[in-house]
């Protein structure tokens, strides 16, 4: 098997799992919310946080080293301009998913907190989850600038 080929595959593999997981999760983290359930939520949570460690983590980490190798290997300079602008949004969607995680984190752990004393869910909750709800928006968006910009390549800067 070609190695190019393979770098491709990992590296569009990797980004479906993001796009995909970012979708999933904000889905399935909504419906919770609506429900104002807080078994409902602490679970729908806890499931979400194993997802974002196991795939989204992963795809985090072999995006960039997938797509630096494929570049190299098919003769791209990593200065190209949409090469620049993928990997300046790569950072930008970072810094909006890892207080994300952080937040989810928090979510849970207040869900579980208000199941286990029979209170309703506080007011931090759904404080927490309005800014997990608005850092959404940036974050799936320059995901799918950068899968465009993957595809098209093109001849900027």
């Amino acid at each position: 098997m070609e190695w190019v080929f393979v770098l491709r595959w990992a590296h569009i593999l990797g980004g479906t799992v993001l796009l995909g997981t970012g979708a999933g999760i904000a889905f399935f983290m909504l419906m919770a919310y609506r429900s104002r359930d807080a078994r409902v939520i602490a679970h729908t949570a806890e499931t979400v946080v194993i997802a974002d460690f196991v795939f989204t983590l992963s795809a985090v980490v072999v995006q960039p080293v997938t797509g630096l190798l494929l570049a190299d290997a098919m003769g791209w300079s990593w200065l190209e301009g949409w090469v620049v602008l993928s990997i300046a949004i790569y950072v930008g969607v970072g810094l909006f998913w890892l207080p994300v995680v952080w937040i989810q984190i928090q979510l849970r752990d207040l869900a579980r907190a208000a199941l286990a004393e029979g209170d309703a869910l506080p007011e931090r909750y759904h404080r927490l989850y309005r800014i997990w709800f608005w850092c959404g928006f940036p974050a799936f968006a320059g995901v799918l600038v950068i899968i465009a910009l993957m595809v098209v390549r093109p001849d900027i800067l």
